[in-house]
């Protein structure tokens, strides 16, 4: 079922807390035990949701409609360079994961919204195209191919995976990252370009921290929630990260500005819960 902006707004429970977690590098596996450790606390608290941005080292994940022949290198070559291989239950083919790619992961209950799955793949990619948007960046979706594509090179892959009506996964949207290892991944069968990135296709610099921004004032707009609160770490990925970055998030209810590892910010009410 498709709810529209205003339907949301009317909908959006009192209690309801969007968790987003501003982290660092880290490591594949270390993220997707995040997710499931999220996904488990959001299937027994349906109202609330969780957001998780990061990078990752270099690993190579495919999913449930990849193949080895998206690879075209051999063993002895993966090797060399250090890639991992990672067969992965989300939706999509196979994706090359470097420093200066931002991964997306929401853990969202979809059922809290009587959201079916193609509605949310069409809300997130509306997100992705928004945000490019913002930096002058035409791109555009498939039907039928999650993605995002700016000509005929894909600049976000999308993939999904769901758990008790919980999502999880989400999308990776190339900002600066290298992009001459991109030419032995093919992300689909039909796709003979290797995947571009913001910067490339504006031809200027980006700051990173600008990209992540825009993309979480799109993500609160799609998706309101009566609060919203910013974490820089999560116990489960071991000790504190030693630096911390600075964040302000426009929302329509007010603005969180976050500053340091320890705080946390909470919209609706402005109350700062230390």
């Amino acid at each position: 079922m498709h709810l529209d902006q205003a339907t949301w707004e009317q909908t959006t429970p009192m209690g309801s807390v969007l968790r987003i977690y501003l982290l660092g590098m880290v490591d594949f596996e270390a993220a997707l035990a995040l997710q499931r450790t999220l996904a488990f606390e959001m299937s027994e608290q349906r109202e609330s949701a969780a957001l998780v941005l990061c990078e990752h080292p270099p690993i190579l994940t495919v999913g449930r409609d990849g193949s080895p022949a998206d690879i075209r290198c051999d063993i002895d070559e993966l090797r060399r360079r250090g890639w991992p291989v990672r067969w992965v239950n989300r939706g999509g083919g196979a994706l090359l994961h470097l420093p200066g790619q931002l991964a997306i992961y929401p853990i969202l209950p979809l059922d809290w919204r009587r959201l079916g799955l193609a509605d949310y793949l069409a809300r997130l990619q509306r997100i992705l195209v928004a945000v490019l948007d913002d930096f002058s960046v035409s791109a555009d979706t498939r039907p039928g191919q999650p993605g995002v594509w700016t000509g005929r090179r894909l600049v976000a892959g999308v993939g999904v995976a769901v758990r008790d009506w919980v999502a999880y996964y989400g999308a990776y949207l190339n900002i600066d990252a290298d992009l001459f290892p991109f030419r032995i991944v093919r992300t689909g069968p039909n796709e003979p370009e290797p995947m571009t990135s913001l910067v490339r296709e504006r031809r200027a610099p980006l700051r990173p921290a600008l990209v992540r921004e825009r993309l979480l004032e799109h993500f609160t707009t799609a998706f309101p929630f009566a609060r919203t609160a910013l974490f820089s770490h999560h116990p489960c990925l071991g000790s504190r990260p030693t630096q911390a970055g600075h964040l302000r998030v426009s929302h329509g209810r007010g603005e969180t500005e976050f500053r340091g590892r320890r705080s946390q910010t909470e919209l609706g009410n402005e109350e700062n819960s230390g």
